[in-house]
C-alpha cells in the first residue's frame, strides 16, 4: 500500500498564503486529530533536525520571541512536540486555529477527512485584536 500525500497550507485571514508542508499519511481517511498530530509533528521534526534559527509553527512555542521570520528561540535547544500539539490542539478547540478542509470549517478534532489528490487543506490562525 502506497503512502497518500496530502499539501496544507497556512494562510492570513486576508488569503495570504504564509506557508505550505507536505505530508505523508498511510491511509486515505484520517481525522483532524490526527492531521494536526502529524503537522506538528513534521514541522517540530524539520526545525529540531535542520538547526533553523526560526521556528515556523503553528503556535508559539515556550521561550521564543516573535520576529518577522517566525519565532526565535532565546536560547538554542530542540523543541518538544508534544508540547506544541497540545497548544495546537487547545487552539483548536478555542477557534483560535481554523482548519478548512476543501474550503469548508472542520468542526471537531474527531471529524474524518477524506483525502484525494484534489482535497485542499488550510490552517488559518487567528490574531486576537489589540484592545478589541
Amino acid at each position: 500500500m502506497s503512502a497518500t500525500t496530502l499539501t496544507i497550507r497556512d494562510e492570513t485571514m486576508a488569503g495570504k498564503i504564509t506557508g505550505e508542508l507536505t505530508l505523508e499519511f498511510l491511509t486515505e481517511t484520517i481525522t483532524v486529530r490526527e492531521l494536526i498530530r502529524s503537522r506538528v509533528y513534521q514541522e517540530v521534526k524539520d526545525f529540531n533536525t535542520k538547526q533553523l534559527e526560526h521556528f515556523n509553527g503553528l503556535v508559539r512555542p515556550t521561550d521564543t520571541e516573535e520576529t518577522l521570520n517566525g519565532f526565535k528561540q532565546k536560547t538554542r535547544r530542540e523543541i518538544d512536540w508534544n508540547q506544541q500539539y497540545e497548544k495546537v490542539i487547545e487552539a483548536f478547540e478555542r477557534n483560535q486555529v481554523l482548519i478548512l478542509v476543501n474550503e469548508r470549517q472542520a468542526e471537531s478534532l474527531d471529524e474524518e477527512i477524506t483525502i484525494t489528490p484534489q482535497s485542499e487543506v488550510t490552517f488559518l490562525k487567528l490574531t486576537l485584536l489589540v484592545g478589541g
